[in-house]
């Protein structure tokens, strides 16, 4: 299915020069064993992907200096928080990092207004406290006991608490993963607001794809406790290779485009990518001018021949076919259609291809059905 992405695309979390972040850590266990040796520009947003027991929440836990027992050396621009012979570590409080958990883990005898309140207390002042309530929309939460909170409520406040400790870097480990789809929907909408508002450079732990593909500017993979790709979100998600890998996800195409005109009377957004108009399902928050991102899952791209004519599918993209990826155990291929620069992924039938005599530099057409945002947006 395909996802929305509201926000103003391209714009960095830190409008200023990006710290590096350098990690040459390992850690021994029984059952466990991670080697990280990592130069990271943390400019913007950057999505820690892997499967369920990859090492994911570990290193983050190294990274927050949470780990005392990992070896190695962890620095964030010309800090040193832990070096490799043992004499330097800088604990976690003293780091300057907001961490927001899975479980939320607010303070039980305070309300929200008091929980918030101790985060500021600690931090520099230089976060304005009512453009945070204002951004994750908590001032109804003020008065609150956290006990009486939903867990999207939680979660936005543990992210208020988070922001208002002034931190350097956000650390966000699989945040939504114990939501439900629709409050998962609404935090990530408040994240999303976040680096344009406050500035501040995130890592973001996911298993899920989509949520890297929503948020993140790059992309680490990790998988046995090894860093195996890094890149840009829009070339390492779309990388039909790493289907065959540990990862269980589906290889997505990501469109940035911008919002034409909001169709309120038929509950849709009129939207452009290049010279091509697309429609989805009513983008809120956005107004005409503003960018999006679209992201297309492989299995929901038709492919056509000749220019299609008297259907219902509302998206059509003329592009050229880049090359095609057969799976011999398997009955489906994949095609790599370039679409104005972009790349987009069709996962077809090896019989549809053969149907349909694609070639490398075949032209072709790519359908994708509007009613496919519904699902994932």
């Amino acid at each position: 299915c395909l996802s929305i992405r509201i926000g103003r695309v391209g714009v960095s979390m830190d409008e200023t020069t990006p710290m590096m972040l350098n990690v040459a850590v390992g850690l021994e266990r029984p059952d466990f064993s991670l080697r990280v040796d990592l130069n990271l520009d943390t400019g913007g947003v950057t999505g820690l992907f892997g499967p369920s027991g990859s090492g994911k929440s570990t290193l983050l836990r190294i990274i927050a200096g949470l780990e005392r027992s990992a070896t190695g050396s962890v620095s964030f621009g010309n800090r040193i928080w832990q070096n490799a012979s043992g004499t330097t570590f800088v604990p976690a409080h003293e780091r300057g990092i907001g961490f927001v958990f899975q479980d939320a883990q607010l303070f039980p005898h305070l309300s929200v207004a008091g929980n918030l309140a101790f985060a500021r207390a600690r931090g520099s002042g230089s976060i304005d406290f009512q453009e945070v309530v204002s951004t994750l929309d908590l001032k109804p939460l003020l008065d609150r006991d956290v006990a009486t909170l939903s867990g999207g409520e939680r979660q936005r406040v543990a992210i208020g608490r988070a922001l208002l400790s002034q931190p350097a870097i956000m650390l966000f480990d699989e945040p939504v993963a114990a939501l439900d789809i629709g409050r998962k929907r609404d935090v990530l909408t408040y994240i999303e607001a976040l680096p344009r508002r406050f500035g501040i450079p995130a890592i973001y732990v996911s298993h899920a794809a989509a949520e890297i593909a929503r948020l993140a500017d790059r992309v680490l993979i990790i998988e046995d406790g090894r860093i195996t790709a890094e890149g840009p979100v829009r070339s390492i998600l779309s990388r039909e290779d790493l289907q065959d890998s540990g990862l269980s996800f589906e290889a997505v195409t990501i469109l940035d485009v911008t919002v034409i005109e909001h169709l309120t009377d038929v509950g849709l957004t009129r939207v452009r990518y290049l010279e091509q108009d697309l429609t989805a399902p009513q983008i809120d928050g956005l107004d005409p001018g503003e960018t999006a991102r679209l992201l297309i899952r492989a299995g929901d791209v038709v492919i056509a021949t000749s220019e299609p004519r008297n259907l219902s599918v509302r998206n059509v993209l003329p592009g050229l076919v880049l090359g095609i990826t057969n799976r011999s155990a398997s009955a489906f291929a994949m095609v790599a259609i370039d679409i104005g620069g972009i790349t987009l992924q069709a996962r077809l039938t090896r019989h549809a291809v053969t149907e349909l005599g694609l070639t490398t530099g075949s032209e072709v057409y790519a359908l994708i059905k509007t009613a496919a945002f519904e699902r994932n947006s």
